[in-house]
């Protein structure tokens, strides 16, 4: 039986409770959450008892069991426990359900999902997958099935009972994903014809923070002890991932990042490895102009000499109307080779060709974290299929790596895969995959580190790092960027490097963008004539910015003024200025021209003067966190307490990313996305980590993880990871099988 190691808190006593209540329904053989038949609760009940989870003192679940397919019922348990809300909404997205929950908004996002994702499809494939893949799948539905069985006071939105080939709709771990380049405006331009559209305000631009990652190797002879190192730093949504450990007697000991309801750990490290992964600039999804044809009352498609059939499919999206009744749309989805149709431009239909290879994503991200050195990883990775992530390599032998995706369809590089392509040429169209040696990769580079930021692979281990000019230009479409200036300074050179010493560099207050942009700026301001009223207004800004080392700080007037300048002068680049491969930093530093540069910082002083009574205002009174509930949307609130934050947005070149705003209703600037998971990991003899998580580990407010880890995040304070078992001496809450 399970042992209490200490009192239970108010939040424990309330599992408790609701375990009892659970126990008594079942007992009574009264209607629980599922309806599960009593062969369920039989099989349930059997692999709960294969299953310890230990909560350790930030709350983080510690799972084992006998087998892997234990080890996933018993984390698909425990992350429903912790935020079985996050679980099944990434389900509902997955599978194009939201609007079931949502109403009429959520219609065209479902239908964007199902035009890619069918469950008869996920179905087959469930069938046909190996035995060994069919077991995970089974006990990640059974344990989330258990969980709601066990706790009849959680009502799911819409997912009531989940089925094992599921699991199949989201199958690689990355935030987002390739679905999501489908413009849902333009979506539902092309299928809503005969409805009203859907409203949708665009918020300013400076209002989206860059998505990505930063990921950074040490080899062992840069570093103090003689082991590799790794930095883990994703940059998503705050609370995307839970954090955990998944053990079990067959050998899996993975630690790290889990997207909410996925079964494998995707960002973290094993006994021997570790992998990191960030977002790439390879350009893997496509679009195809299609030349349609009508001919006798049907379509056609032109390919080559050929005229080929549009082919159909109709799709229903089930959405909850106004009246809490249950409607459904019918549309009628058209398809060529190239993949579904998405929009229409200029005449022409737009197919759009993106990877769909839900057995081998799942495969290949469950495998990698069982890998034991570079070779057996790149054992895995010859499934290809991952095409969203660039990944960071360390392990025990002090092999590093810098991986490009494994999933690039092989182009014809002479034409411009970054704009529509002509899908009646054959020519145009994917050629099968590139081996993997043939995408741009770094193994073991002379000067002992690779980095990513989300940069082109270019500049991944400084002078050792791939040539452009040896790659098509598919390989890359975003160029260089200020964390990677970044990144590259801090580590050329770099000797002696320690755990500690590269927290300090993942958590550098330097802004390069800025270093750009301000002596600009400033030159601007010293051009003006002495009777112009911009001389005098930005007198004292100017004279702050001037003596600036550009770096961020939560009692810095500068990094206030500077980062309201930036935003202000973003937000007036239109899409016509940066359409041609002008990047906004060029645009602010060429294009702009002094005057709007100016303008700029008086309407930035302007708004710092409005919201808080003086331009001169610190960046820590002004940027914060606040965790108010556990809503997925946030309602922000500058009467609730929250906390100082130094770290700014990436944009500027900050590898610690805080992206952060005003909200309806605020002034001060709440952040939802950035530094999210972040860890370093060094790989001596026994492997050993520190790490931190955004808030807290629950998302249950009366728990006391749900916000536990907050001040050591804003300072980047990390913990130490308990993941060897003597380490969880002293410092473990709760150990338990799940369902007791």
């Amino acid at each position: 039986m399970p042992t209490a190691i200490n009192l239970p808190s108010a939040h424990h006593a309330s599992q408790w409770v609701r375990l009892l209540l659970a126990a008594t329904l079942l007992a009574s053989g009264a209607a629980t959450a599922t309806q599960a038949p009593s062969s369920d609760q039989a099989r349930w009940q059997h692999e709960a008892q294969a299953v310890t989870i230990t909560r350790d003192d930030w709350g983080i679940a510690h799972v084992h069991g006998k087998t892997d397919a234990d080890a996933v019922f018993g984390m698909s348990y425990a992350q429903a426990e912790d935020d079985f809300n996050r679980v099944e909404t990434n389900y509902l997205n997955a599978m194009g359900r939201l609007a079931e929950t949502e109403g009429e908004s959520a219609i065209w996002q479902d239908l964007r999902q199902k035009l890619f994702i069918d469950p008869a499809t996920l179905k087959t494939l469930y069938a046909k997958s190996p035995t060994w893949l069919q077991a995970l799948m089974n006990s990640w539905a059974d344990g989330l099935n258990y969980y709601l069985a066990t706790h009849p006071d959680v009502h799911p939105r819409v997912i009531k009972h989940f089925e094992p080939w599921m699991a199949l709709s989201f199958s690689e771990g990355s935030i987002g994903g390739d679905i999501e380049r489908v413009s849902l405006d333009q979506l539902e331009a092309f299928y809503g014809h005969d409805t009203p559209a859907v409203a949708r305000v665009e918020p300013p631009a400076s209002w989206a923070e860059p998505t990505g990652s930063n990921g950074i190797a040490i080899a062992p002879k840069l570093t103090a002890d003689g082991h590799a190192l790794l930095l883990i730093n994703p940059h998503t949504s705050f609370f995307f991932r839970s954090e955990l450990q998944m053990t079990s007697d067959a050998g899996l000991d993975a630690y790290g990042a889990v997207t909410w309801g996925q079964f494998f750990v995707y960002q973290g490290f094993n006994h021997h490895i570790g992998w990191m992964h960030t977002s790439t600039g390879a350009d893997v999804v496509d679009e195809f102009a299609e030349t349609i044809v009508h001919k006798d009352g049907k379509l056609f498609y032109r390919y080559g000499k050929q005229l080929r059939p549009v082919t159909t499919r109709t799709i229903s999206v089930p959405y909850r109307a106004k009246d809490g009744s249950m409607a459904s749309r019918s549309f009628t989805a058209y398809f060529t080779h190239h993949g579904p149709i998405v929009r229409e431009a200029d005449g022409k239909w737009i197919a759009t060709a993106l990877m769909n290879k839900p057995m081998a994503a799942l495969e290949q991200s469950w495998l990698r974290t069982k890998a034991s050195d570079l070779a057996s990883y790149m054992k895995v990775a010859e499934l290809k299929a991952n095409s969203s992530n660039n990944t960071l390599f360390a392990d025990d032998k002090g092999e590093i790596a810098y991986l490009h995706p494994q999933f690039i369809p092989k182009r014809d590089d002479r034409f411009d895969y970054t704009k529509p392509v002509d899908g009646s040429n054959p020519a145009t169209d994917w050629q099968g995959l590139l081996p993997l040696d043939a995408a741009p990769h770094v193994v073991d580079p002379p000067n002992g580190w690779v980095f990513n930021t989300n940069d082109w692979p270019y500049s991944a281990a400084g002078k050792y790092s791939p040539k452009r000019a040896d790659y098509p230009r598919y390989m890359d479409t975003f160029g260089e960027n200020p964390r990677g200036i970044h990144a590259t300074s801090l580590l050329t050179g770099a000797h002696d490097v320690t755990m500690a010493s590269l927290i300090t560099k993942a958590f550098d207050s330097y802004l390069p963008a800025f270093a750009r942009q301000l002596p600009i700026l400033i030159a601007d301001y010293d051009a003006l004539p002495a009777s112009d009223p911009l001389k005098s207004r930005l007198k004292g800004q100017i004279a702050v910015l001037r003596s600036w080392d550009y770096r961020w700080g939560i009692a810095s007037i500068p990094t206030s003024l500077a980062v309201f300048w930036g935003d202000t002068l973003w937000d007036k680049a239109s899409k016509a200025d940066t359409a041609e491969g002008l990047s906004i930093y060029d645009y602010m530093a060429e294009k702009a021209g002094a005057k709007a540069r100016l303008q700029a910082l008086a309407e930035a002083s302007d708004r710092l003067q409005k919201d808080f009574g003086n331009w001169g205002t610190p960046w820590g009174e002004i940027n914060r966190f606040q965790r108010v509930n556990g809503d997925i949307v946030q309602p922000f609130d500058d009467a609730k307490p929250s906390i100082p934050v130094p770290f700014v947005s990436s944009r500027w070149g900050s590898l610690a990313s805080f992206g952060a705003h005003r909200w309806p209703g605020t002034k001060r600037y709440y952040g939802t996305s950035g530094n999210s998971f972040v860890a370093v990991v060094e790989f001596g003899p026994k492997v050993h980590a520190r790490a931190i998580t955004a808030g807290g580990e629950s998302g249950h407010p009366d728990s006391p993880h749900f916000n536990d880890e907050a001040e050591r995040y804003t300072t980047g304070n990390l913990r130490t990871v308990y993941y060897w078992p003597e380490q969880l001496k002293g410092h473990t809450e709760r150990i338990y099988h799940p369902g007791s």
